[in-house]
Parts: C-alpha cells; structure tokens; sequence
C-alpha cells in the first residue's frame, strides 16, 4: 500500500495518470516514472481483470498506488479487483446518494459493508497478512466516485458526507458533454459544477480529484482546491512520442533527400 488515503487526509496533493493499454508493461513503465498514483481503467481502457492483475504485481514495487476503475458499482466488480491488491476503488457515473452507498458497501467487509471474505488471495499475502489486512482496510483503501452526471450535481452535499466516500472526482468530458458543453471546460457551467464539487468535498472534510488534458491546467485546478490531479494516460504517452518521432524523422528525410 502507498497511503493514498492518508496522504490526501493529510492534504497533500496527489499526482497521477490513466493506464488504459491494459498493458503490465505500460505499468511498470509508468509506475517508474514517479507518479504517485496511477488509474487503472476497466470501464474504457482495452484491458481485463485478468490484465489487472499483472498491471498491479507490475506495479507493487514502484512509487504508484494502483487505484481501479471498475465498470459499474456492483459488489462483485469491485471485490474481484481489490482481492487483487488495488489500493483504492474509482466508480463513474454517480447519480444519486443510494448508487455511492453502494460503491461503499463493497469497498467493506461486514459489519461496515457487505464484501466477501476470502483469505487465499494476493491483497491479504495469500491468508498470511488477512489479519493485518482486515483491520487496515477501512484506513486504506480508497473510496473515489466519479462527479459526472448532472443528477448528481443535485445531490453533493449528501454524496460528499458518506462515510466512505473518500474522494469526488471529477469527469470532465462526461460532465461537460450531460451540460450539454462538450469539451468547453472555460464554461460558466461547468466551472460551477467544479467550483460546487470542490466546496461540497471540503464542507465534508473529502478531497476532490479531476483528470485535465493539458498539464498548463495544473495551478487552475490545484488553487481551486483539487488534490488528486490526474493527466495523460499511457497511451497517449505511446501514442505521442510515436508521432512526434516520425515528424522528427520525415522532417529529415525532406532535407536529406
């Protein structure tokens, strides 16, 4: 565990970026390069819990803490990748305060939720740490539900105060597309619904969290009060340094010609 938890309790801020290649070597790459944590996407990224499971033993002995967004909030998704090992759980498309309960009810063993016991697998050192693991886990692992719905924009204030719920984070593009301002981040909009999400949060003594596009975004978001700050995913970083490079190099053919 990196004490994702913790640290944001603390206050501190929280670097991090999206793994949606499904790749174990993405991740190690990524894990190395000193994030402080990193996304591992099984709503939208091209992997499996199958690949989830190597993406997380590639990145256990790297700075990162692995958090999981799973598909949906139902209790078998998220008990599957935490007996993995995932430090924390991210849900999207929060609508009401009934669907983060539920999120938090299988982020929890009984009495506090309603998730499954089993002793054999990687999370508890294979039955030899489940002790150890039981009585930390209400401290360590990571309740993070996506503000991405205009449904919940109406409800905040209650979704924030859930024991639990540990983090708001903040879905630009499916929020700004529910405002009907896709992509418009500078909207008044969705300003205010970012503004309303970070008071929300901080009335209830949570942290908020959003993914930008561009890094130059970064002190706008962190003055507004943002401490779980993701941008770039692995693919991009492929996808970029590939294209850039073949720029690079068909720029040169051009003059050696």
């Amino acid at each position: 565990m990196k004490d994702l938890k913790k640290r944001l309790r603390q206050g501190e801020t929280l670097n991090g970026c999206w793994l949606n290649l499904g790749s174990s070597l993405t991740a190690e790459i990524v894990g190395q390069a000193g994030f402080d944590w990193v996304l591992i996407d099984l709503e939208h990224g091209a992997g499996s819990e199958k690949d989830v499971l190597y993406q997380l033993q590639a990145l256990e002995h790297t700075s990162a803490g692995a958090i999981v967004r799973v598909e949906s909030a139902e209790s078998q998704r998220i008990h599957r990748v935490l007996d993995m090992g995932a430090e924390g759980i991210m849900c999207p498309k929060i609508g009401i305060p009934d669907d983060a309960r539920k999120v938090v009810s299988g982020l929890h063993y009984p009495p506090f939720g309603n998730r499954g016991v089993a002793k054999m697998v990687r999370a508890t050192g294979f039955a030899q740490q489940f002790d150890q693991y039981y009585q930390q886990a209400q401290e360590t692992i990571l309740g993070v539900v996506q503000i991405e719905t205009v449904d919940v924009l109406n409800h905040l204030d209650e979704v924030a105060s859930i024991e639990g719920v540990d983090v708001l984070f903040i879905g630009p593009a499916d929020l700004s597309m529910e405002l009907g301002i896709f992509g418009q981040f500078n909207h008044p909009r969705f300003k205010d619904a970012v503004k309303a999400t970070v008071d929300a949060a901080q009335k209830a003594g949570k942290a908020t969290g959003i993914l930008f596009f561009n890094p130059d975004d970064y002190q706008h978001y962190h003055d507004l009060g943002i401490r779980l700050i993701a941008c770039g995913a692995d693919a991009t970083f492929v996808a970029d340094g590939a294209r850039n490079l073949a720029k690079k190099l068909d720029s040169f053919r051009s003059i050696h010609k």
